[in-house]
């Protein structure tokens, strides 16, 4: 999910990517799906990635849907301000299934995004139902941290929770990659942060959030999660890092 950045983009112009393309619940004709699709390969590209043209129909389909959006329920545990500013929230998230991919690139860019787009075809008609599934958000990047805390581990799992439709009966995806998944409950503390999610941006989150904590043994110091809540043609969009509690 995490393929963006406007200012990444290379020059591409206001015209390549027009607002009624992104905001149209129509579908696209040939010249419009050129455009979307040379505008993914152009933010592709700056993270490594090269985004196939059977991309095309999952783009066109996920872009005309971008207002239908659930979102993954939680609860708020309670909110910790300083002047009016929200430094960071605690939330339960409840049990649930999720459909999550496992990738170990070279980069970490590489595996979310590559992830991604398979989730993308599994959202969009590759599935047993053979329909549309609906998006949900936030996607959640579950990464893991070396001893030393020095790096990231090779293997990220990128996780889309189904939509309330699908979570007494998942769908089965027809891409083997994809795993169908029972999460517990689980219990987060989070920090928004804006822009683009790529290991040296989630590193600088994860330190501003520990200073604000204190040095706490009440979560995980070795795997954290990164949750992204807008789709890949959205400037300075909305991310959050979470740490995650010990216990429920």
């Amino acid at each position: 999910m995490a393929l963006i950045s406007i200012e990444d983009l290379d020059g591409l112009s206001d015209e390549q990517v027009d607002d009624d393309i992104t905001d149209s619940s129509e579908p696209m004709d040939d010249e419009q799906q050129d455009r979307m699709y040379a505008h993914w390969q152009a933010v592709g590209r700056t993270h490594h990635v090269s985004v196939p043209r059977e991309m095309r129909g999952p783009i066109q389909e996920m872009t005309r849907r971008n207002t239908e959006r659930e979102q993954v329920p939680s609860v708020t545990v309670s909110i910790h301000e300083k002047l009016g500013e929200v430094l960071y929230e605690e939330r339960m998230y409840p049990p649930g299934k999720w459909a999550c991919v496992s990738k170990g690139e070279v980069l970490y860019e590489q595996s979310i995004s590559n992830s991604f787009m398979k989730l993308m075809r599994f959202i969009c008609k590759e599935n047993s139902t053979g329909r549309y599934l609906g998006m949900s958000v936030p996607v959640v990047n579950e990464i893991k941290i070396s001893e030393d805390g020095s790096k990231f581990m090779k293997d990220v799992v990128t996780a889309y929770y189904l939509p309330a439709e699908f979570q007494a009966n998942p769908p089965e995806p027809t891409d083997p990659d994809i795993t169908i998944i029972h999460r517990d409950t689980i219990r987060v503390i989070a920090r928004v942060f804006y822009g683009t999610t790529t290991e040296e941006t989630i590193s600088h989150q994860i330190s501003i959030l520990w200073e604000l904590l204190g040095n706490s043994e009440d979560v995980h110091h070795d795997r954290y999660m990164v949750a992204v809540y807008e789709n890949p043609g959205v400037p300075q969009r909305r991310n959050e890092i979470w740490f995650i509690r010990r216990g429920p």
